[in-house]
């Protein structure tokens, strides 16, 4: 019974490895998908940043991207812990992963606390960062922002076009006449933004902030379902690493 019960054991712990071991390697790979959508928001809307009265949304990408860069590093120790059966770097291993389990968590709370209250501050934030800020001095990733803005989703203003009548640029010299943005034209041209009809700007409905609302919620979904997804896969990754390590201290020396 004895030698049956060992061999029992034994078996159990080689499955055990290689269950570790796969998902070790699909933990590398859910590293770099992490990795990569914290970057792909930095660089997708990272010109919008500053037109966010917050820095919730880029802490929540940065978290990912260290959090992936942890996760493909800890991977790679996963492996070396699981094929050496050395207890000391499964306990590493472990903690680690821990740790990005609850950087994850924190990512995907900060981005959903963020979710539901992004529409108020747009709100109370957007058309005052446009009138006060566009075309001033030192404000240049403001300018650049409110022009890609407008371009990229084809509206004008924070509400609408009219919003540029309270403008400090638009009744300052340096507009010449403007009434608003030349980013505003269909056919941005200089001085176009002369005329304001609607045959020659964006007058979209809801104007610029329900377009930017949108896509930064969209954002925010996908960073909280990665973050949030992910964290869930760590819990098996952590009772396969728990089991292990039993098996292994019961073994013999």
């Amino acid at each position: 019974m004895g030698a049956n019960d060992e061999k029992s054991e034994a078996c159990g712990t080689i499955c055990l490895k290689y269950l570790l071991f796969a998902f070790n390697f699909l933990f590398w790979l859910a590293g770099g998908a992490v990795m990569a959508v914290g970057l792909w928001t930095l660089l997708k809307k990272s010109d919008y940043i500053s037109l966010l009265p917050s820095i919730t949304y880029a802490a929540s990408a940065y978290i990912l991207i260290v959090a992936g860069a942890i996760v493909m590093v800890t991977g790679v120790l996963g492996c070396c812990a699981t094929f050496k059966e050395q207890r000391r770097l499964l306990r590493v291993y472990f903690v680690l992963l821990l740790c990005i389990f609850l950087l994850e968590v924190v990512a995907g709370v900060l981005a959903y606390i963020y979710y539901q209250k992004l529409s108020e501050d747009l709100k109370d934030n957007l058309k005052h960062t446009m009138t006060e800020k566009y075309r001033q001095p030192s404000q240049e990733p403001v300018t650049l922002a409110v022009d890609k803005l407008q371009q990229e989703f084809k509206c004008c203003g924070s509400n609408s076009s009219s919003d540029w009548l309270e403008s400090k640029w638009v009744r300052s010299a340096d507009a010449k006449s403007r009434a608003v943005p030349d980013s505003c034209c269909k056919t941005p041209t200089g001085g176009c933004g002369r005329r304001p009809h609607p045959s020659n700007i964006y007058s979209v409905e809801g104007g610029c902030i329900t377009k930017l609302g949108n896509v930064i919620l969209e954002h925010l979904k996908i960073i909280s379902a990665v973050g949030i997804g992910i964290a869930g896969v760590q819990i098996v990754g952590m009772v396969f690493t728990c089991c292990l390590y039993r098996n292994l201290k019961a073994e013999p020396f």
